[in-house]
């Protein structure tokens, strides 16, 4: 008896975490080769910015450089909201960010500066047109949390899967 009633508070429980845990926003799983090649170009750059700090700004800006190559891009940020590098959308830069949202509505600089926050680096997924075009596409961004001359920031790198 004390089995069967296990068992059927087990796949209740079951049952009920299945239809809950959907709703609650998850970070996207990302285990492909350009997914490791974002997240290592992004732990490098955040790399520079502690050691070099705000003077490793303009070297993310050089066109044809390791750091800006077609829609690969770094983008760095305070945790304000405020673009300080966006090789990507060179306008943004300077300006606050953090009321952006992306066609579905998801206030993106937010999500990537919870994310740095919170787990110090990880996957933030949202809709962002590719550079030069104005149609959003899904792209998957990698941040991670760095100190420009003691001040945090975060920067970020990402790609679009489809």
């Amino acid at each position: 008896m004390r089995t069967n009633t296990a068992l059927t508070i087990f796949t209740v429980l079951v049952g009920i975490l299945s239809v809950a845990l959907p709703g609650y926003p998850q970070q996207p799983t990302v285990d492909t080769p350009k997914a490791r090649q974002v997240s290592g170009f992004v732990d490098k750059a955040a790399a520079l910015i502690n050691s070099k700090g705000k003077a490793a700004f303009p070297e993310f800006r050089k066109g044809g450089s390791e750091w800006l190559s077609g829609d690969l891009y770094i983008f760095v940020g305070d945790m304000k909201g405020i673009a300080l590098v966006n090789a990507g959308f060179p306008k943004l830069e300077g300006t606050d960010v953090s009321a952006n949202k992306d066609a579905n509505g998801k206030l993106v600089t937010m999500e990537l500066i919870n994310t740095a926050q919170s787990k110090g680096a990880g996957w933030v997924e949202y809709m962002w047109p590719k550079p030069g075009q104005s149609q959003p596409a899904r792209k998957l961004s990698y941040v991670r949390a760095a100190k420009a001359d003691g001040t945090p920031v975060y920067v970020g790198a990402g790609f679009y899967p489809e």
